[in-house]
């Protein structure tokens, strides 16, 4: 039996800092994990979704190969694994608007599913594959995290709607924190930017479970029943299919996640939005996070943590800053050191200060102009 842990040294795959707990970016391969519970009798109709959906995705760009699994147990229960190069691709495909309506035929005869996705870190072969496994890109070291799973969601209203939508996010009673014996809701940050909405949520213990939690709750039910007359997307919440398509695409998954080791209790939370140029949101996430990465290991930076969330064209940027955002050095704040990065990426227009102005004033400018409007953060007691 032959370990790679030897090889990883010489792979592709980035080194990954203790101080990064999450990211898509170090270039390792990614395994997907797709658990599956199929209607009775449904068996040969999901066989033929999963068939047709596979020619599909061999075809994506950094899809590598994959599995149908049934269980010898219960015939009711599958499950599918992939491989893919890296994470981005993957990503990138499984939030597009394609992959909706790919997966759409297998929804008539699933009872539930559970997407669960990892780096690989370590493998173990046979001497005929330690010369594929070498070229093979692996996670070089376990990340380090807090326990704490992040994860956003992100929709639209109506403009004009604006001012009604965020006394409806601010005036709500927050729900119970407490899930189950093993998992709570942590902290819930509400940012708005025109008419785009961000709801970030941090929980400990599962997603799922903490996600299905509030979605049950009375006080939250109301709440999103309210802003149903003023979404851009219309959706009914009793329907299970029009909710299920709605935070499908709501979903705003946190790609890199860094905290430095100087903390502060009274560090005060925001959002950045980044409008990206069309197909360069992954790009920008990624220059985001070497950014932060680097700021995590200079204690001048006020920037104390950063958690980016990004799904196609959509970057947001939270981050917890020490003294305040109007006192922070633009560059450390923005994430972005030159201008011509953000002309290149993103579509912030600095129509009020010319090509004259100090590099400093163009950043805070565009600083200015990407902070989003806080609506609510609320923590749970004991979070």
């Amino acid at each position: 039996m032959t370990t790679t842990s030897e090889r990883v040294a010489g792979s592709r795959a980035r080194q990954a800092s203790q101080r990064v707990s999450q990211s898509v970016f170090d270039g390792s391969r990614l395994r997907v994990v797709l658990l599956v519970d199929v209607y009775d009798g449904a068996q040969q109709q999901f066989l033929e979704a999963y068939e047709q959906l596979c020619n599909q995705v061999a075809s994506v760009p950094g899809h590598v190969s994959d599995q149908l699994c049934q269980s010898i147990e219960n015939p009711s229960q599958w499950l599918i694994t992939s491989e893919w190069e890296s994470a981005p691709p993957f990503l990138a495909w499984v939030n597009s608007e394609e992959h909706v309506a790919m997966v759409e035929p297998l929804h008539s005869c699933v009872r539930d599913t559970r997407s669960l996705r990892f780096h690989v870190v370590r493998e173990t072969g046979g001497p005929a594959a330690a010369a594929d496994q070498a070229k093979r890109r692996l996670q070089t070291a376990p990340r380090i995290g807090d326990g704490v799973i992040r994860h956003a969601l992100t929709f639209t209203v109506k403009p004009g709607s604006e001012e009604i939508v965020a006394k409806i996010l601010a005036d709500y009673a927050s729900p119970e924190p407490k899930v189950d014996d093993t998992t709570r809701l942590c902290r819930t940050s509400l940012f708005m930017h025109g008419n785009r909405v961000v709801r970030a949520i941090e929980v400990r213990g599962d997603l799922l479970s903490a996600l299905r939690h509030v979605s049950r709750q009375p006080e939250v039910r109301a709440v999103e029943e309210a802003i149903n007359p003023h979404l851009e997307q219309d959706r009914d919440l009793n329907d299970p299919e029009s909710a299920r398509v709605f935070f499908t695409r709501a979903a705003l998954p946190a790609v890199h996640h860094v905290t430095a080791e100087r903390q502060d209790a009274q560090a005060e939370r925001y959002a950045l939005h980044y409008p990206t140029r069309p197909d360069r949101g992954m790009k920008l996430a990624e220059l985001l996070a070497r950014q932060d990465e680097a700021a995590a290991d200079d204690p001048r930076s006020p920037v104390l943590r950063s958690t980016i969330f990004q799904r196609d064209d959509v970057v947001v940027r939270l981050i917890d800053v020490r003294g305040g955002l109007e006192a922070a050095d633009p560059v450390q704040a923005l994430g972005l050191s030159d201008p011509g990065q953000v002309a290149e990426l993103t579509t912030l227009q600095d129509d009020a200060v010319g090509a004259s102005a100090s590099k400093d004033g163009r950043l805070a400018r565009f600083l200015e102009l990407a902070r989003m409007d806080l609506v609510t953060d609320r923590r749970s007691p004991d979070a």
